[in-house]
């Protein structure tokens, strides 16, 4: 792993761009081809759903951002880093712990825990 931190910038950052051209190159950039996303809302497989389910995000979420809340973990090509999704100047309404392999300088998996979870009503 040569830089796991701007992987991870890179992954949030595929998880806040709205538009769906840049977010799929980002998509390219940080996954493997067969990459698997697994979290207790949603699943995915491969670039295509991962784009789907980011939109998805979006939809559900106008107007929220992720942000990376820790230092990027690593050893043995895994990692870990802790995450939050919310509004601006407003308290997040998740709170995350994002669990990642990687294969070849890129996403390989991740699996993502809520710690905390506050939906507004």
């Amino acid at each position: 792993m040569n830089n796991p931190t701007g992987l991870i910038d890179d992954y949030i950052a595929m998880w806040n761009e709205t538009d769906a051209g840049r977010r799929r190159e980002l998509i390219q950039r940080v996954w493997t081809e067969r990459a698997r996303y697994a979290d207790p809302a949603a699943q995915a497989e491969g670039h295509a759903a991962i784009d789907s389910m980011v939109a998805g995000v979006h939809q559900r979420f106008p107007g929220h951002r992720f942000a990376r809340t820790s230092e990027v973990e690593t050893h043995n090509g895994q990692l870990r880093f802790t995450w939050t999704l919310g509004a601006a100047g407003k308290d997040p309404i998740v709170i995350g712990t994002d669990f990642g392999t990687v294969a070849e300088g890129r996403l390989a998996s991740m699996t993502g825990f809520f710690d905390k979870v506050a939906l507004p009503a």
